[in-house]
């Protein structure tokens, strides 16, 4: 006796339908997830190294602040840390020479606030060029 076999379950189809549903929803997830790049309207000009660095090195003023916030002008300490006194120090240590680099270097552990104050009387009295000293990730300070 013969059986016959039949066609039917010999024939495999592949439902692809779930598959093309989660691939919408992954490229749905990757593309709402995306951070694009924010173009802001801020232009910073950086500073461009020339063979006149020793020259630049010696003219520019060191405003350093310590962990606990209190300020240093090159190498004087100024007592009150209030806006008012901090630009006067600034400005006995720099006279008219708003051309001057200053140098800021802040503690990594100093309040936010006192860095701002900082930058607030440096730009207050006209100063055109500021560097925030910094060293590469892992380093020894």
């Amino acid at each position: 006796m013969r059986i016959a076999r039949r066609h039917d379950e010999d024939h495999i189809e592949i439902n692809v339908i779930p598959l093309i549903d989660v691939l919408l929803c992954l490229l749905m997830f990757f593309v709402l997830t995306t951070t694009f790049e924010h173009h802001t309207k801020l232009h910073v000009v950086l500073p461009e190294a020339s063979a006149q660095a020793e020259s630049q090195a010696r003219t520019e003023l060191v405003v350093a602040i310590d962990r606990d916030g209190r300020y240093f002008v090159g190498a004087n300490e100024v007592l009150n840390p209030g806006l008012e006194t901090l630009k006067d120090a600034l400005f006995a240590a720099a006279g008219d020479d708003r051309e001057r680099r200053i140098t800021l270097r802040a503690d990594g552990r100093t309040p936010h606030q006192a860095v701002v104050t900082a930058m607030d009387a440096i730009g207050q009295l006209g100063f055109a060029s500021l560097s925030i000293a910094t060293v590469p990730a892992g380093a020894t300070p």
